[in-house]
């Protein structure tokens, strides 16, 4: 398989894992008239996804240049987030002792203390559409995952309808929590809130032991894509 559309394929695995996007779920289930809550998210999420994404690809698409030199990071930056990411993965996994454990503790206890939720929580929990709506764009803008596969749908040279339906695909498997929590919410609005009350108490008491292993195996996915992203750009 050609290795950019290898990359496009599997990019949204790791896009799909949106913790931010779980939690906002989360807050619009459990609030009156979740499904027009939800709905606005999913409008504003993407009008901006599918809009940015497409300006990004078609900016590149058939321009030899723009796609050798004119990379949204280049080489080196997929390359330097990349090893970043590794390196908080190596920490996180290894469970490093020292002053990085140490600053999180104060961070976690500072955090604590305020007692204060998300921005993006905040605004859902007006529980108005049109603000759903602004925070899904905001949230949803392609972070360097996306960014990567994007180019790499560039570099196929595709026509332009398969390059619509990537997009869209791109975008529906970054949003996939939130259209499943909306399509059970229309079927089973009352089970889906007690089961979400349910999900909801057993993750943080699943992650609370977990947590850590999984920012570790999300980081190194995300890490190795984006170094591999890199290296193949160099080379």
């Amino acid at each position: 398989m050609n290795t950019s559309l290898a990359i496009v394929l599997f990019a949204p695995v790791v896009v799909a894992l949106n913790p931010a996007l779980l939690a906002a779920v989360f807050v619009m289930i459990l609030l009156q008239n979740p499904k027009r809550l939800m709905l606005g998210y999913l409008a504003g999420a993407y009008a901006i996804s599918i809009a940015a994404s497409l300006a990004i690809v078609f900016s590149l698409h058939g321009s030899g240049a723009a796609i050798t030199s004119g990379h949204i990071l280049g080489p080196g930056g997929y390359i330097g987030v990349g090893m970043a990411a590794l390196a908080i993965a190596f920490v996180l996994a290894a469970r490093l002792e020292g002053p990085l454990q140490k600053w999180h503790a104060r961070r976690k206890a500072a955090k604590a203390s305020q007692a204060k939720l998300p921005w993006s929580q905040r605004m859902l929990g007006k529980g108005s559409a049109a603000v759903t709506f602004v925070v899904g764009a905001a949230m949803s803008f392609p972070g360097p995952v996306f960014l990567s596969a994007l180019h790499h749908m560039a570099e196929l040279n595709l026509p332009t309808v398969p390059i619509l339906l990537l997009v869209t695909y791109l975008c529906f498997m970054q949003l996939l929590v939130l259209e499943l929590a909306l399509v059970a919410d229309v079927f089973a609005p009352g089970r889906t809130q007690a089961v979400v009350v349910r999900i909801r108490t057993r993750i943080r008491a699943w992650l609370a032991c977990h947590g850590r292993q999984i920012a570790a195996i999300g980081l190194a996915g995300a890490g190795i894509l984006l170094t591999v992203n890199g290296l193949i750009t160099i080379s």
